[in-house]
């Protein structure tokens, strides 16, 4: 049976994660908390609106509504990438290889590890920022589609042109698909490995009663999982054509509240699914099985995230009722 480590925290928890083995959760306050041998509080910003995690699992980048970026590693050093500004960072990106991006209102700057800087700007704001897997490109969503550019380069951005408002952006882990979430309910997403000069073939994948506020890739890359629905929905992209004309899988359904949060495990094909009434399930894709994690508590779930061995899942929540899972119990 699993056991729960709880941590009340004051305040509305935007972000859970794992540092190595060492949970962080990210306050709205602009607190980020550590648990490492006790309790540890960073005070990053004032007011956290982003973060996200390197692909290595060492380190934490946010944004804030005071304009800085930080850097938080497991150890509990912290790295000023840039500091106060007058503009609220409201998307930041990890790449490979210690490359980082924010952004801030139409404009996106991208800083490698050799402190090259390079700027991007947009006509409308940018909403939403990815690594390609190998990080030689970065989507940067905004209005009316999404800008796909080179990190190093003169190349001219690509144009991913679909109407409406497009917040956050993810690609596949194979770099096949292009994903982002909409202002309305619903996905679209872009096929990237046609031939050369051929126009990116469009996905649209809809039907969903509420904003899409989390999304994650199941290990091999088969499944995308989202939240938004009052089960999670696994849209299939283990084809060449990805979701397109197939229909999604619907996991751990519950009449009576939604979907708030997903995560999928590092290691195994199964996801993590927290709700709007503070619960959280585990669900095997196979064969959808379910085991329950927790049981409802104070707030919705806003972020779910495993360690690198898939044992311990951190939850948080919109009330701050947050803490530890341990799958193992």
């Amino acid at each position: 049976m699993p056991t729960v480590a709880p941590l009340d925290l004051d305040g509305h928890v935007l972000a859970a994660a794992f540092l190595g083995d060492v949970p962080v959760y990210g306050v709205a306050d602009g607190t980020v908390v550590r648990l490492d041998h006790g309790i540890h509080r960073h005070e990053l910003h004032d007011g956290l609106l982003a973060a996200a995690v390197s692909p290595d699992g060492d380190r934490l980048i946010s944004g804030g509504e005071d304009g800085k970026v930080m850097t938080l590693s497991a150890d509990g050093m912290l790295t000023e990438i840039r500091g106060p500004a007058r503009k609220w960072v409201n998307a930041v990106a990890f790449g490979p290889r210690g490359t980082v991006a924010w952004s801030e209102g139409r404009a996106a700057t991208v800083l490698t590890a050799d402190g090259t800087h390079r700027e991007f700007s947009e006509p409308r704001t940018i909403e939403g920022l990815a690594f390609a897997p190998k990080g030689l490109r970065i989507a940067l969503a905004r209005y009316n589609g999404v800008s796909l550019a080179f990190v190093a380069g003169n190349a001219a951005p690509l144009d991913l042109e679909w109407k409406g408002a497009h917040s956050a952006v993810t690609f596949s882990p194979d770099n096949r698909f292009l994903v982002t979430t909409m202002q309305e309910n619903a996905l679209h997403g872009w096929k990237l490995d046609g031939k050369h000069g051929d126009e990116a073939r469009h996905m649209r994948m809809t039907g969903y009663p509420a904003k899409i506020r989390s999304f994650s890739w199941s290990k091999k890359g088969h499944w995308l999982v989202t939240s938004g629905a009052p089960s999670a929905i696994a849209w299939p992209f283990q084809g060449k054509d990805g979701p397109m004309g197939k229909a999604p899988m619907e996991l751990g359904l519950r009449s009576d509240t939604m979907v708030t949060s997903v995560a999928c495990h590092p290691r195994e094909e199964l996801v993590a699914i927290g709700y709007a009434d503070g619960m959280v399930l585990a669900v095997r894709l196979a064969d959808s099985k379910e085991a329950l994690l927790r049981r409802p508590g104070k707030g919705a779930i806003s972020m779910l995230a495993w360690n690198p061995a898939g044992r311990l899942l951190a939850f948080a929540s919109e009330a701050g009722d947050c803490g530890v899972i341990d799958i193992a119990g």
